[in-house]
């Protein structure tokens, strides 16, 4: 059998593990202190029994991930990871600083099933899941590199993290435990290309994150074209299941809306995404269009992009075009673990 992934547990669960060792409950605090300090070697906790260490190194391991590529924005500081995993695979992180503090995204998962047309993370596919504990040491890692705190978490890197459904849930329990790393979920954003049963399911949870869902489409004949999940749950169903969600945690949804020419930005397009979410109190985030070198899409020139913002605002919508941080770094996701892995010979 494998080493357990200790890092992953909840603190009751490594109260369970520690009295197999004879332990008394404390200990399993003092533990999950440790662990969420970043720290990878049980040999560094020097408040734990010998004796209990040596048991620890022998059956549980502790992950983490190390830095394969890192690539500072000259314009606004922000800093794109690339991280090997343990098992060789590679996945991206960027963290960067607004007036409010640090915000790390992070990736749920190696590679990407959702197939979206404009997006670098899922042109191969998914690889596999990411576990709660390599979630967090995304994080831990680019506090320790830059000798900082991360205040915010968004979870809009590689991976559908609606479709890691238990391991996402789990490190969202995980990195808001005040115990541990004590990020509050009000702090946190989960983003969705529109995997509605697990809208559904998150709702049963009521945490107070921001959902926040990749619509990029006013109707089902662009939507479709762009995102395969649409051919699952189409615009209707999806924006029910908002609503739906909307009503159990009360909180303001996001809607991410990628502008690409001459595909979604006319002004058509503004006047129908209004009158579909009407009723859904929501946020537009206005994208331009990332340039992905596998495909043709190009974003919107500028007067474009701020004409269609303020046709929304004139319909009644609250929407803004998002800030474009790490422009010289290409800081979306997807193209440096792609570049990685066509170094190494591979492209899975």
């Amino acid at each position: 059998m494998g080493k357990t992934d200790i890092k992953s547990m909840t603190v009751p669960e490594l109260e369970e593990l520690l009295s197999g060792y004879g332990q008394p409950r404390f200990r399993a605090g003092q533990l999950f202190k440790w662990l969420h300090s970043g720290v990878t070697d049980f040999d560094a906790m020097t408040d734990m029994p010998l004796k209990l260490r040596e048991a620890l190194k022998e059956n549980c391991y502790i992950a983490d991930v190390t830095v394969a590529r890192r690539l500072q924005s000259e314009i606004d500081g922000t800093v794109k990871y690339l991280y090997r995993l343990s098992d060789g695979e590679y996945i991206e992180s960027v963290l960067m600083k607004y007036e409010h503090g640090y915000t790390v995204c992070i990736s749920t998962q190696v590679g990407c099933r959702m197939g979206c047309s404009f997006c670098a993370s899922g042109i191969n596919g998914l690889c596999r899941n990411l576990t709660p504990s390599e979630m967090l040491s995304q994080i831990m890692a680019a506090e320790r590199d830059n000798n900082i705190r991360v205040s915010n978490v968004v979870m809009m890197g590689m991976g559908e993290p609606l479709d890691n459904f238990d391991n996402s849930v789990r490190f969202l329990q995980l990195v808001s435990d005040d115990k541990g790393m004590n990020i509050g979920l009000r702090h946190i954003s989960l983003s969705t290309s529109g995997v509605v049963s697990g809208i559904e399911k998150l709702a049963e949870y009521n945490f107070p994150i921001t959902l926040s869902v990749s619509l990029h489409a006013p109707n089902d004949e662009i939507r479709n074209s762009m995102m395969k999940v649409n051919r699952k749950w189409n615009v209707d169903t999806l924006l029910k299941a908002c609503k739906a969600y909307q009503r159990v945690t009360t909180r303001r949804i996001s809607f991410e809306y990628a502008l690409i020419e001459g595909v979604n930005d006319s002004e058509a397009c503004a006047k129908e995404l209004a009158k579909r979410l009407k009723g859904i109190m929501c946020h537009i985030n206005l994208i331009p269009a990332n340039p992905v070198k596998e495909n043709s899409f190009k974003k919107p020139d500028k007067n474009k992009i701020l004409a269609f913002k303020q046709q929304l605002v004139s319909l009644g919508l609250n929407a803004t075009v998002r800030r474009t941080l790490g422009a010289d770094i290409d800081a979306s996701c997807g193209q440096l673990r792609r570049r990685a892995k066509e170094v190494d010979g591979s492209d899975n």
